[in-house]
């Protein structure tokens, strides 16, 4: 091994980037720092203020760059059009003793490399105030670095238990960090339905309240007698978007359909094929009374829905679930029956493919684009539907694959963060590869990423949850944006303790990495 690559080895980016040549000599921070941005940089300039001031103490002052004369003790961030690029992700990081220089091809390559240079600083960069008796020093490096995938995502589920804004924030904080991109906002379940829709009141008045939880796991029918509620005002979920856009995450709403739907059929008993009553279901697992699909107002019902969903989300892709969707209620159904016999359809499934098509053609119409679990996977479903896999035979991904279809990897068996450390390890999360055996390299493309979803039977506050969520989304992180063949494992957990203590001065709770393995 040489010398440069000992030297690499102490450097505890998380991800590890695609290339690092570190060489002699070190930067020091410190109350005469600079930082020098081009115009299109100003925003990220003030963000990388909000990161160093706070601990160091320093009141940094963001200068023009073009009218500055510094030319020592400087943080420069610049746009060059002319750097070459992978894609619009990578980012060049240079650190002298006398400066350090951020270059991309586009701002959210900045932003990138904001993350590498904070993760070259002390852990205690992270304190919200000042801390003393530290020289915040950061050794000479050369990075080049840009994704493996663009599709870098994470799945939360405020359905079966809801966590407030505060909390979304803080994960949002934490997959900045780890260079993520998709924030899968999992917001209607059969358990409650957690956003506003102004025109169905019923949806929070009713749909966001159960009576109690299942408790005991799944094999078990007790409950806890106590309620359980909470929704996200449209304001809330503004503010949550922006602050998400700033971070350059893309928030994915998932309103599901046309199961898990108990908290909207209690509401309005009238979309499902028997009328109710129902109850917002405080049982988790798959319930048999779903959407009716004979119904023309289940259709309007749901546009109206979509519709202040699009208004509130930029989000080019919207997830309409279409997983665990039983057919006992459609078989009996009047109205489904009818259906099927209307449309041509051979049976039950047929008319899921049918009520998929047609929600996806609506959101194609207003120029978006659906996204659902992999259970709507069919030959007649929409060619740009994006399938999500997470359970059943590979052998037919692969063929969907090889038709051109896009897929996100959420395999169960790796990516379940809901799942004991016994079931998923650390290293058998870390060890996860989204790409299919068989699958020949021409079709490599069309998987566009990974997701690791965190669904929340068990979890009934955020420190419980974190302790599900890390560190295995660290190693997930570092699956989506580091190349297959830099991966290490005993390296990632030599970098994972220093990123370990950033979650403990932000006040995340995870899980011990002794208990974890």
């Amino acid at each position: 091994m040489t010398i440069e690559n000992e030297k690499t080895k102490l450097i505890s980016i998380i991800p590890k980037p695609v290339r690092m040549t570190v060489t002699s000599g070190k930067f020091t921070l410190n109350n005469k720092t600079k930082i020098l941005v081009d115009e299109n940089c100003k925003k990220n300039g003030e963000y990388l203020k909000k990161i160093l001031d706070p601990a160091t103490g320093f009141n940094i002052p963001i200068e023009d760059s073009i009218k500055s004369k510094s030319e020592e003790n400087i943080i420069i961030l610049s746009l060059d059009s002319k750097q070459k690029t992978i894609n619009q992700e990578d980012y060049i990081l240079k650190i002298t003793q006398q400066g350090i220089n951020i270059s991309a091809h586009a701002s959210i390559g900045i932003f990138y490399g904001i993350q590498s240079l904070r993760q070259l600083l002390s852990e205690k960069i992270e304190a919200p105030k000042f801390v003393g008796d530290i020289n915040w020093t950061i050794p000479c490096i050369e990075i080049r670095d840009y994704p493996r995938f663009k599709w870098r995502g994470f799945m939360l589920d405020v359905g079966r238990h809801f966590f407030g804004k505060e909390v979304i924030m803080q994960i949002l904080d934490v997959m900045a960090l780890l260079k993520m991109n998709v924030f899968h906002w999992h917001l209607t379940e059969d358990q409650g339905w957690r956003i506003e829709i102004k025109k169905y009141p019923k949806l929070i008045s009713i749909g966001s309240k159960r009576k109690e939880t299942q408790i005991g796991g799944f094999s078990s029918f007790g409950t806890d007698g106590i309620p359980h509620e909470g929704y996200y005002t449209q304001e809330d979920i503004r503010e949550i978007i922006s602050y998400a856009t700033k971070r350059f995450i893309n928030i994915i709403p998932e309103i599901e359909m046309p199961g898990h739907t108990k908290s909207a059929l209690a509401s309005y008993p009238e979309l499902s094929c028997t009328g109710g009553p129902f109850e917002v279901s405080p049982l988790f697992g798959i319930h048999k009374d779903v959407y009716c699909a004979g119904k023309e107002s289940v259709f309007n019902f749901l546009q109206d829905v979509l519709n202040e969903v699009m208004e509130l989300f930029p989000s080019e892709i919207i997830h309409i679930g279409g997983d665990e969707v039983p057919k006992d209620r459609w078989k009996e159904c009047t109205d489904c029956q009818n259906r099927i016999k209307n449309e041509g359809l051979k049976d039950e499934n047929d008319l899921q493919v049918y009520f998929i098509n047609r929600i996806a053609e609506y959101i194609s119409s207003h120029g978006r684009r659906v996204i659902g679990w992999n259970e709507i996977l069919h030959d007649d479903l929409e060619k740009n539907v994006i399938g999500q896999y997470w359970s059943g035979l590979k052998s037919i991904i692969r063929e969907h694959l090889r038709n051109g279809r896009n897929f996100v990897m959420s395999n169960v068996s790796h990516l379940y963060l809901d799942y004991s450390y016994e079931a998923i390890s650390l290293s058998k999360c870390y060890a996860f590869d989204p790409i299919l055996r068989k699958l020949e390299e021409q079709f490599h493309q069309n998987i566009l990423g990974i997701e690791a979803p965190m669904w929340t039977e068990w979890p009934q506050n955020s420190e419980w949850l974190y302790r599900f969520i890390f560190p295995r989304l660290i190693a997930v992180a570092e699956t989506c944006w580091t190349p297959k063949e830099n991966k290490n494992f005993e390296s990632f957990k030599n970098r994972l303790e220093s990123f370990l203590k950033r979650l403990e001065i932000n006040g995340i709770n995870y899980t011990k990495l002794e208990e974890t393995i």
